[in-house]
């Protein structure tokens, strides 16, 4: 079954949102593979992705990369 389709958007650099709350530019470090998973939210701003992955990093006690994903509208 197809769920969605889409891509990173590569105009907009990644943030990461650390478990204290701390926002600092950047990406995770390189990684031998994938850690962990990843939320896809339809929000209004950078300011509500933030303000979500706090939420999120904190009773995870894991930081959180915020990147913006673009949608394939022809798919």
């Amino acid at each position: 079954m197809y769920v969605f389709g889409g891509e990173i958007g590569e105009a907009v650099d990644p943030v990461l949102v650390a478990d204290d709350g701390t926002v600092t530019n950047g990406a995770y470090p390189q990684a031998a593979g994938l850690n962990g998973g990843y939320t896809i939210l339809d929000l209004p701003s950078c300011e509500a992705a933030l303000e979500w992955a706090k939420k999120i990093a904190a009773p995870c006690r894991s930081s959180q990369e915020v990147r913006v994903f673009r949608f394939d509208t022809l798919a």
